[in-house]
């Protein structure tokens, strides 16, 4: 079993949270009309956030992993959640390669997460051969060409939003590879805890930066994917199963079941790497402390590349990564904010999906692909 250990004491972290707080809209007679709101304002080096916490006290039941990194970071409900982030999109860092490719080399002239500050680096970690995570807060501040880092998000949509960067210093493209996904599973198990989310934005999935990168996130609700229905579609040799999304706006795959974390991980960064190689753009949600892992397809991009996305989303500005897919609006001006609805938030999301015809022959290819695949392993097995 994977533990990490820390290899660099914790840098301060430039965030400043507000009184919790939060505004909740009923449109309807159902829950399924029924959209919570918070709000980021961002000044440039601290922002205020809104939220809904509850009244128990997470900290009593914080892994080791996530109480060492909330003390850096530092709250949120559900169906759809909408947030409004007023001069995120002039926050962030700018996109700096083409987005019609999921595979792009890397870049060294470009921005890569090498040249963060020092004070956005909350912390450094490997992996380790002991039966327990160990965390060294006074640690040299050096860094291995194999280690991996936990970095701020200067552009957060909320609480604990950060970065996650395998093997920083190797320079990787935002490209899935067997290990580095392992990785990210990893993380997501040692936070042991359902409200903390790993995510994945390929190029032409709304990934800003073209150097490896996860993205997690901690939302004290469950997301709307996490509780659609779904139809099993098949279960491998080694247990994993696979599902498809039923009646949520985007259609996507849904991967878990008895297989170890290791099996299920290989099973995914194996479609992932399939989709990268066919130029198909994908988001990836790892939920349920990596139990649970979910792969939405989607061609938004590609829309707007060609002209074809609608104007009165192109207008809103927003950009459908892995959080906006999986239920999480993030919402640059206040009017969208102030007029958001389940209605309104399911037509932006079945644009940025595939639609039907296309799932079904990428469904029909994956299927056949882990098919060959699955064979060749039985093979190799006996």
């Amino acid at each position: 079993m994977a533990v990490f250990t820390l290899l660099a004491p914790l840098a301060p972290a430039p965030v400043v949270v507000a009184p919790a707080a939060s505004r909740a809209r009923q449109n309807g007679t159902t829950r399924r009309h029924f959209v919570v709101k918070t709000k980021l304002v961002m000044d440039g080096k601290s922002f205020g956030l809104s939220c809904s916490l509850g009244t128990e006290d997470d900290s009593l039941n914080l892994s080791r992993f996530l109480d060492k990194l909330f003390r850096e970071v530092l709250p949120g409900e559900r169906n759809f959640v909408a947030t409004l982030v007023e001069g995120r999109d002039q926050k962030k860092r700018p996109t700096e390669f083409g987005m019609n490719q999921v595979l792009q080399p890397f870049d060294s002239g470009k921005f890569n997460f090498t040249k963060v500050r020092p004070e956005e680096v909350i912390f450094r970690f490997c992996e380790t051969d002991k039966d327990s995570a160990q965390y060294f807060c006074g640690a040299p501040d050096t860094i291995s060409a194999s280690s991996s880092a936990i970095l701020i998000n200067v552009s957060p949509i909320g609480y604990c939003h950060v970065l996650l960067t395998p093997k920083i210093q190797d320079c990787l493209p935002q490209r899935i590879d067997e290990e580095s996904f392992l990785i990210a599973m990893y993380i997501a198990r040692e936070a042991r805890n359902p409200f903390f989310r790993v995510g994945y934005n390929s190029l032409g999935g709304f990934a800003t930066i073209n150097h490896l990168h996860f993205q997690a996130y901690y939302l004290k609700v469950p997301y709307p994917v996490e509780k659609a229905t779904t139809e099993k579609l098949t279960t491998l040799v080694n247990g994993v199963s696979i599902s498809q999304l039923v009646d949520y706006p985007v259609s996507g795959f849904v991967f878990e079941g008895e297989a170890s974390l290791e099996d299920l991980s290989d099973v995914v960064a194996k479609v992932c790497i399939f989709l990268q190689e066919n130029n198909r753009p994908f988001n990836v949600l790892i939920s349920e402390s990596g139990n649970r892992v979910f792969l939405l397809p989607q061609c938004y991009a590609e829309k707007q590349r060609l002209g074809k996305a609608s104007q009165e989303f192109l207008d809103m500005r927003i950009n459908p990564a892995i959080w906006e897919l999986s239920g999480h609006l993030v919402l640059k001006r206040k009017k969208d904010y102030d007029e958001a609805s389940e209605p309104n938030i399911c037509r932006f999301l079945v644009e940025a999906a595939l639609s039907e015809t296309e799932f079904q022959e990428l469904k029909r290819c994956v299927l056949d692909f882990l098919t060959v695949s699955d064979a060749c392993n039985s093979d190799i097995d006996s």
